[in-house]
């Protein structure tokens, strides 16, 4: 796993222009390729424009899924099993699928070329999962916990704020985690919905980069780790509450 990455990092410190032959130390260490793929790749603008959209798709795909998850499974809602039934379908369209008559119904609406338009995209993309997610999860709390506070007068608000939220952090962390990676490595959804080259996400830049530079393989690869770090980063900081989560459900399943 991490012989690819150490590789990419190598090749990130040879000179630009160098000749890379698999994974070696570089004769030189040149720390100027990634201010030079940064310059290069406009990644001010990428970048600014990743974090506006997984900012608010992130928030609000797990506020949604949690309320919905909680709907379906506790308050086990008129029709809660059909409308579950709808969320697992629609873990099984592509994007692909979807995104060019998507195109022409956002445009007709001026939400091309929008971060708002792609917000509401990928909330709708990866709800399904989300709802999934987390109502597998509330699905697995003791009941007795939900009917002692209803006992107590707490009304359905106070439910799922005071007494699940609080055993529910690893599960949402995890949530948390999934859905920021795919939002922020989104490609093919931004491509399409955001025509103006200053607007388009770190991904998408990353691609049209690989056409300008793809052969200088040290300062693709700096364009790489740039765009991966965010993730990393994420990562690391949440590592231990997300594989809790991961295990959890892994043992619950």
């Amino acid at each position: 796993v991490l012989l690819p990455f150490v590789g990419i990092v190598l090749a990130a410190l040879h000179p630009s222009g160098s000749q890379v032959a698999g994974v070696g130390l570089p004769g030189q260490w040149s720390w100027e390729n990634f201010r030079l793929a940064w310059e290069a790749g406009g990644f001010d603008d990428l970048m600014r424009s990743s974090l506006i959209i997984s900012g608010a798709v992130v928030p609000l795909t797990v506020l949604f899924a949690t309320m919905a998850g909680f709907a379906l499974s506790i308050l086990q809602v008129w029709g809660g099993r059909y409308l579950s039934l709808g969320f697992v379908l629609g873990l099984t369209v592509p994007v692909e699928l979807l995104v060019i008559a998507l195109y022409y119904n956002l445009r007709e609406v001026g939400l091309t070329d929008a971060y708002l338009g792609v917000v509401l995209a990928e909330v709708a993309l990866f709800l399904p999962f989300g709802v999934y997610w987390m109502q597998s999860h509330f699905a697995g709390v003791p009941r007795e916990l939900v009917e002692a506070a209803r006992m107590d007068g707490a009304r359905n608000r106070t439910v799922l704020w005071r007494v699940l939220m609080p055993i529910s952090w690893p599960a949402v962390t995890t949530l948390t985690v999934l859905v920021f990676m795919w939002s922020w490595n989104q490609f093919l959804l931004v491509l399409v919905m955001m025509q103006d080259p200053s607007m388009r996400t770190a991904p998408t830049g990353l691609g049209l980069f690989v056409g300008q530079y793809g052969t200088d393989i040290p300062l693709l690869s700096a364009a790489s780790l740039i765009v991966i770090a965010p993730i990393v980063v994420v990562y690391l900081v949440f590592q231990r509450s997300f594989v809790n989560g991961i295990t959890r459900g892994a043992v619950k399943g």
